[in-house]
């Protein structure tokens, strides 16, 4: 049934026709009090695609999902907005083509003037464009929500204006301990340090976000057990649309394995660059060395031999004795820097220590005087250890001196020893069994500069001739020879603590010793002895020397010069060569001989211990710089002991 026309004249009702029809965003139509569609304007025909010949009659419920009017939602509309004269709501619609679009719908009652129900004016208004927006927005807001939620290696929360938490996700709750419930409204100052909240500086990084947009630094903060993290933090100010602020937004990450090794890292660099420089300090420690003992050979030679033959003159023997003493203290540097180098002589062998330490107890009194006192105390049971015990001893006096020299005014020296078992890798030091040789002094100790540099040669803080800086690295080299290690622990004013590594000796290397070589006395008959040195005031000095023993002797520069000789006939007894010669050196040499000539016995003098592998196998050694004595003692042994065996 039609609605009764409105109380206007048709000039009014026509404009207000006119205007419905018109707006084409708006569904805006008439039903009647059973809800049967009685007008269709322009707006409902384009989104719920029904004409108005189509729809006018029918009940306006077809505009309903199925689900809903199951449920009685288009009586519930009417019935509401007849009870309290409106009804309003947004839910999905049906268009004709059966579609579903989200609609904003305003239901209202239209009475006469005495309040007759004559139907309802029903506005409807497609928002889908509007709800699959926020619907994005919503899954978007969630999904952000899930991601935030999911990190677990970041801190993520939000900050009020005033600092309090206002948001905790999973990555807050694992590095700081705090659930949520614990921690949201709560102050983010608790997160710092006593110290640093002391300091303001909660403060100041919101301070500085909300001056600068942003704010990001590392430092240490606190867990809720009170234990400490390295962390690293960014603070951004959050601001609306209207530039008002409106929060901050807080990142933490736990940094603390990061950093650490970080400075593993930049530990293992510097122990690196450090062997590096002491390798490339060593190479050039031990050439200077090589070269200097050749000069010392010719200086302390030549003056052993002018001694010899003349008459003693009070006014020259003694300049003589004087040179001699200086070439034998030189010759003694040379050996602390071939120590450095780890070219030293070594005659390794296994030492008790605590019986190598009270040997010299009187000597180390001695030497380092009335106010110096020695402590030495050792395990019941310690293991002998396998070096050198006479460069040890050295080693160990020139360890008590330092010492001493850092206690001007008296203290004590500790002397300590303890087995230690690596079972990885440690700087230079492998695996193994390893005694722990410890001197311990009261003084001043060293800073962190001196300490890097104590070990290098002719580093020394005594002050021009008070020291050659070669004590300490005569020790690092001593230890590294014999397959340990030396390191230096030192805070100024504290004293320092200088620790020896030296591998436990087995009953095997103790086996490898083999015995101690016979000694020989007397002069022996003269020999045909073939001289081999590169270095020509070497070569003199020792042709002088054996001829001052009797023998008959030939020189050659190299060794294809000593092997013109001999394979072009020329008869030796022996042949005395330096190891380190231009193209062929002296342990080749020895090798060629082994075949050309097996019954000639070879003396390999060298200044060096680094021998190739297997090299001294068999093979007499001379070291540089050697006295006549000492050469002397070197021909009789090697003659004692008959030919060499083949190949070696």
């Amino acid at each position: 049934m039609p609605l009764p026309e409105p109380n206007v004249d048709d000039g009014d009702e026509g404009r207000y026709r006119l205007l419905v029809d018109a707006i084409a965003d708006y569904a805006i139509y008439m039903l009647d009090p059973s809800g049967r569609v009685s007008s269709w304007n322009a707006g409902a025909q384009r989104f719920k695609g029904y004409q108005a010949e189509e729809i006018i009659g029918e009940h306006f419920s077809r505009f309903y999902a199925p689900e809903d009017r199951q449920r009685g939602a288009p009586e519930t509309a009417l019935r509401t907005a007849a009870e309290e004269g409106r009804f309003e709501t947004e839910a999905w619609r049906v268009r004709k083509t059966g579609e579903r679009f989200w609609a904003h719908v305003v239901v209202d009652p239209i009475r006469s003037p005495s309040g007759e129900l004559l139907g309802f004016a029903k506005i409807t208004r497609d928002l889908t464009e509007r709800k699959l927006a926020e619907e994005a927005l919503r899954r978007s807001q969630e999904q952000f929500r899930l991601l935030v939620q999911g990190v677990t290696d970041y801190a993520i929360y939000m900050l009020d204006t005033d600092g309090n938490v206002s948001s905790w996700n999973s990555g807050a709750e694992r590095i700081k301990g705090y659930q949520a419930e614990e921690i949201i409204g709560e102050h983010f100052s608790r997160f710092y340090t006593e110290e640093d909240r002391e300091a303001g500086l909660p403060a100041v990084s919101l301070r500085t976000a909300r001056q600068e947009g942003r704010f990001e630094k590392e430092g240490w903060r606190q867990r809720k057990d009170g234990t400490r993290f390295l962390a690293h933090v960014i603070i951004d100010a959050i601001y609306s649309d209207e530039r008002e602020l409106i929060g901050f937004a807080k990142i933490t990450r736990d940094i603390t394995e990061r950093a650490r090794a970080q400075r593993e890292l930049e530990h293992a660099r510097e122990a690196l660059f450090q062997s590096q420089k002491m390798e490339a300090i060593g190479q050039l420690t031990g050439g200077v060395a090589h070269d200097f003992n050749n000069l010392l050979m010719a200086v302390l030679g030549s003056l052993e031999l002018v001694k010899k033959r003349l008459a003693y003159d009070p006014k020259v023997t003694p300049l003589i004795d004087n040179a001699m003493q200086g070439a034998r203290r030189g010759a003694l540097l040379t050996q602390r820097m071939l120590a450095f180098a780890r070219k030293q002589e070594l005659e390794a062998g296994p030492v008790d220590l605590p019986s190598l330490v009270r040997g010299m107890s009187d000597f180390l009194g001695r030497t380092l005087g009335p106010s110096i006192e020695v402590d030495a105390r050792f395990p019941a049971r310690l293991p002998p250890v396998m070096t050198d015990a006479n460069q040890l001893e050295t080693a160990l006096l020139n360890l008590a001196v330092n010492a001493r020299d850092a206690m001007p005014e008296g203290g004590a020296i500790i002397i300590r020893a303890a087995e230690k078992t690596l079972t990885e890798p440690q700087g230079d030091l492998q695996p193994g069994e390893y005694v722990q040789l410890r001197v311990t002094d009261t003084g001043q100790g060293m800073d962190v500069e001196t300490l890097g540099r104590a070990a290098e040669p002719f580093f020394t803080t005594k002050g021009v001739g008070k020291g050659t800086g070669l004590g300490l690295a005569m020790v690092h080299g001593l230890a590294a020879q014999s397959g340990g290690a030396l390191t230096l622990e030192s805070t100024p004013g504290e004293g320092t603590t200088v620790t020896l590594w030296l591998p436990v000796a087995t009953s095997q290397m103790a086996s490898d010793e083999g015995p101690e070589p016979a000694q020989h006395d007397g002069a022996g008959a003269p020999l045909r002895v073939l001289a081999v040195d590169d270095d020509d005031l070497v070569l003199l000095n020792t042709v002088a020397m054996l001829e001052d023993l009797g023998h008959e002797v030939a020189q050659a520069s190299t060794g294809d010069e000593a092997l013109a000789l001999i394979c072009g006939g020329a008869s030796f007894d022996l042949v005395v060569s330096d190891q380190i010669m231009p193209r062929m050196t002296g342990v080749q040499l020895s090798e060629t001989l082994a075949v050309e000539a097996p019954d000639l016995p070879v003396i390999i003098a060298t200044g060096f211990a680094d021998l190739p592998e297997g090299a001294a196998l068999g093979r007499p050694r001379l070291a540089k710089p050697f006295t006549q004595e000492d050469l002397r003692q070197a021909v009789e042994q090697t003659l004692s002991e008959g030919p060499r065996l083949p190949g070696l």
